[in-house]
């Protein structure tokens, strides 16, 4: 019998309740946004006075679990429960798992979602869900793969949407792509393009060599001399030219002239002890060139943590979850959060930078008979911060097992809509595809509550 099939459906659900945890599976149309033809929007509701200049998406590859970590269940039976204990946050009543010391000490400004839901059982669909707000149209599928029919990720909407910073990527993706056997589907613009694709970082920042050759002109060109070859490839190129390589071949050209860029990739100007504050790690480096690229004026950065698939490749512990949370993932993960946590606050970027912090799913309620969690997506928890959120506070609830939402449940596409909204857009703006039909840029709900503002 099948962890689901045993848990059920929850009796004390309300209808509506029950209607938030399918209503994941209803936007299987997904968005065409290659147009940029208009319908008219609707009047904007509880516009933020101040919108958030930046924001950081830490995306924990794999699926950690939440009952291990933000949504501990201490008198749930063992085979719930699990070995961790949990100990008490700076904010009295909030507890967490004790191999998050360091989050516990910025808990207060921390705003903890312990109702998210989807219905997408795998890493592929669910990355899709959680990293674009919304159901793949081809459903469910273990090995779904990119497609430029797709509607876009999060950082492409807001490439598209946002105007855009000279000389500056609107969308950063670091430090790897992600992959499942295919390309983790969830990480490119899909209708809009690959001129809102990010600007993708593909080496590790924790290397002692560290460096972008993107970025870095060759030894015998001057940026004088590389305009006059942008020049001359202008007026080469007379016909059959693709828009979307012309717009990502001036984006490269402009990066390549930015001062502001090019040194935000120079993480050896870094304090050695904030280095070593981060930790020393792929991660932690990665967390701290988020960081500089916000300092930059970059609007929205990804930060992609592990890069593969499998059982010690990520954090999909299907087997001995306690000790791989243990040894491995939490301690380095715990530290690089908290860390940019406290880098933001005392640089004053916090308040105008949102951090959001999740996997594609959670880990089932019932530990397996080879000691881990399997994919659970019905509830798991995400972690937002700055932006002006509501610092030490919990967000919707789970019920007495983590299975499922208990109060105020949250899907991706309510999460999508938050992060739109504090970027000062309507989700509800309406944009149309090529044939003419007419798409939400979210399909979500923001989170009003959640935010001082």
């Amino acid at each position: 019998m099948s962890e689901e099939h045993e848990l059920g459906s929850p009796p004390s659900l309300s209808l509506e309740r029950r209607r938030l945890l399918l209503s994941g599976g209803l936007g299987m149309l997904g968005l065409n946004l290659a147009s940029r033809l208009r319908a008219a929007a609707p009047a904007p509701d509880h516009r933020p006075s101040t919108p958030i200049r930046s924001c950081i998406l830490i995306f924990y590859y794999g699926g950690p679990s939440h009952l291990d970590t933000w949504d501990m269940k201490p008198n749930a039976p063992k085979e719930v429960r699990g070995e961790f204990r949990s100990i008490a946050t700076r904010m009295p009543g909030i507890r967490i798992s004790e191999h998050l010391p360091h989050s516990a000490r910025v808990v207060d400004r921390l705003a903890i979602v312990r109702s998210l839901h989807h219905p997408m059982t795998n890493h592929n669909a669910a990355a899709f869900a959680a990293l674009s707000g919304r159901s793949p149209a081809k459903g469910d599928l273990e090995l779904l793969a990119n497609d430029r029919n797709d509607p876009p990720c999060l950082g492409s909407v807001l490439s598209h949407e946002l105007p855009e910073r000279r000389g500056l990527p609107t969308f950063v993706a670091l430090p790897h792509v992600m992959h499942n056997v295919v390309k983790l589907p969830g990480q490119v613009a899909g209708f809009l393009g690959s001129a809102h694709d990010p600007f993708q970082v593909a080496s590790d920042p924790n290397a002692p060599d560290f460096r972008l050759d993107e970025l870095e002109l060759p030894g015998n060109v001057s940026l004088d001399r590389l305009g006059h070859r942008e020049s001359m490839l202008r007026q080469v190129e007379t016909t059959a030219r693709s828009h979307d390589l012309d717009a990502y071949r001036e984006k490269a050209v402009r990066l390549l002239h930015s001062d502001a860029v090019r040194g935000a990739f120079r993480l050896t100007q870094e304090d050695p002890k904030l280095r070593d504050h981060y930790g020393r790690t792929k991660h932690g480096q990665s967390l701290l060139l988020a960081r500089r690229l916000v300092e930059s004026g970059v609007r929205f950065i990804t930060v992609n943590d592990h890069e593969t698939n499998g059982q010690v490749t990520n954090w999909d512990a299907h087997q001995d979850v306690f000790p791989r949370l243990r040894n491995d993932l939490l301690p380095p993960t715990d530290r690089a959060f908290a860390a940019l946590i406290d880098d933001l606050t005392s640089r004053g970027l916090l308040e105008s930078t949102l951090v959001i912090a999740l996997g594609e799913f959670g880990r089932t309620p019932k530990i397996n008979v080879q000691g881990g969690r399997d994919h659970w997506p019905h509830c798991y928890s995400a972690v937002l911060a700055g932006g002006g959120v509501r610092g030490g506070t919990v967000y919707g609830a789970s019920d007495k097992l983590g299975a499922y939402p208990d109060l105020d449940g949250v899907s991706p596409g309510d999460l999508a809509a938050t992060l739109f909204w504090r970027f000062g857009l309507e989700p509800k703006t309406e944009v149309r595809d090529l044939a003419g039909r007419p798409y939400p840029l979210a399909e979500g709900q923001p989170l009003h509550s959640l935010f001082k503002i």
